[in-house]
């Protein structure tokens, strides 16, 4: 015999009398199904990383963790700026909380062309997009992306009678944002700001084109990291961010590292 819903006890929804309020608790790294739009209106599908908490007042034993997952199913737009905020109110209203986070993080492939060759592939790049809500009904976005670049020594270039040692590089933009921004945009501002950028095949025209290219335009990690800060001081939809660069050095055992934090907001 099949019990009947309302018969069954809701231990979740019983008082709790210990008075200590949960600032966050819910579900933690389930993999899931999303769809990601892209700037162009594509939606691109991948497998998220998700974490979505709530606040739990003292009065209360327990939240309902099921309704996280449905929510996640339930849950058919692609995920962009603006359906991020409507998932987040979404889960508010479910979960009948104030205050709550969601965290989800992805690959995130983007088409891309090479340079010379114009040959299409697909280039990844470690996205996390977290919103939250504070208990005051503060709203926040924040966009944080992993973006593998070229970064070419200006040292090795001028004491060199030829060549010059060059290397992968990640840096890491965490930012959070105010306005319609595409992971694309954040991808662009780095990827422009780099000796050369990265591309998941290249023919060897394009070979040639990019390791010239970055022979041009040598920097320190120090230099790519300013660059990069200046394109996001500059843009008005950064309204503060976490900006880290790392070099994996080529002839050294060691890593070249840089880090620069900003907010614009604390500022004003």
């Amino acid at each position: 015999m099949v019990a009947n819903i309302n018969d069954i006890p809701d231990i979740q929804g019983t008082p709790d009398t210990r008075r200590i309020a949960i600032d966050q608790v819910g579900i933690k790294d389930i993999r899931y199904p999303v769809r990601v739009r892209d700037r162009h209106g594509e939606a691109l599908p991948t497998v998220a990383r998700a974490t979505m908490t709530v606040h739990l007042p003292e009065q209360y034993k327990g939240t309902h963790m099921s309704r996280f997952i449905q929510i996640l199913h339930e849950h058919s737009e692609p995920l962009s700026a603006d359906t991020f905020g409507a998932l987040m109110e979404i889960m508010l209203e479910r979960l009948n909380a104030s205050a709550g986070q969601i965290a989800l993080s992805f690959p995130y492939f983007a088409r891309k062309r090479a340079p010379v060759s114009g040959v299409e592939s697909l280039m990844d790049y470690e996205v996390t997009l977290t919103g939250d809500v504070d208990t005051q009904g503060v709203r926040r976005f924040y966009i944080g992306v992993v973006i593998p670049v070229t970064s070419l020594c200006p040292c090795s270039k001028e004491i060199s009678d030829y060549g010059a040692h060059n290397q992968r590089a990640h840096v890491t933009v965490d930012a959070r944002v105010d306005g319609p921004i595409w992971i694309q945009d954040i991808v662009d501002m780095v990827e422009q700001s780099s000796s050369a950028e990265l591309y998941a095949v290249l023919k060897r025209p394009d070979e040639k084109y990019v390791t010239e290219q970055a022979y041009d335009n040598p920097k320190f990690v120090e230099d790519m990291i300013r660059d990069v800060a200046g394109r996001l001081n500059a843009d008005p939809r950064i309204r503060a961010y976490s900006l880290e660069a790392e070099n994996f050095e080529a002839i050294h055992n060691h890593q070249a590292y840089a880090l620069i934090r900003k907010d614009k907001d604390a500022e004003d």
